[in-house]
């Protein structure tokens, strides 16, 4: 059995693909700033290896979603990492906060795995494996459980 090679999640920047920088989204929200918690966790966690990462609050929905509420994303071809603006809230915990942004910062270092032509995933038993190594993980996923619908219509 050949070895296969580490695949890396980097992707190449399209200069036509960065509609991020047209919006004016910003990382200090009313309550948390997120350049100072990106900053802190890769210096904790990742070694300060996430470099030229610009997080921002996203932009609010006109409406509450019904059944689905997404935390955060990131977006490798721009090193844009998006947090819900619902989070910059006074009731929201800042170690919620930082185990949301520290999961998405996990998305940049732990490959993804392909499992067909069409198909990916992205949250692989060594991404949930890094996850569980947050300090503050069980309390976050049961906050999570306990306060979903704080967030839902």
């Amino acid at each position: 059995m050949g070895r296969r090679k580490k695949r890396t999640k980097r992707k190449l920047a399209l200069p036509n693909l960065p509609m991020q920088r047209q919006l004016n989204l910003r990382d200090e929200g009313t309550h948390f700033d997120l350049r100072a918690i990106f900053d802190d966790l890769n210096q904790r966690h990742f070694r300060k290896r996430l470099r030229g990462y610009k997080v921002v609050w996203g932009r609010r929905r006109k409406h509450r979603p019904r059944e689905q509420f997404v935390f955060g994303t990131i977006q490798e071809e721009d090193r844009m990492i998006r947090i819900n603006p619902a989070l910059d809230q006074p009731f929201v915990p800042l170690w919620f906060l930082r185990y949301v942004l520290y999961h998405e910062m996990l998305h940049s270092v732990v490959p993804d795995e392909t499992l067909s032509k069409n198909r990916r995933r992205v949250h692989t038993e060594e991404f949930n494996r890094r996850e569980r190594q947050f300090p503050d993980y069980r309390r976050a996923r049961r906050w999570e459980d306990e306060n979903l619908s704080r967030f839902l219509r």
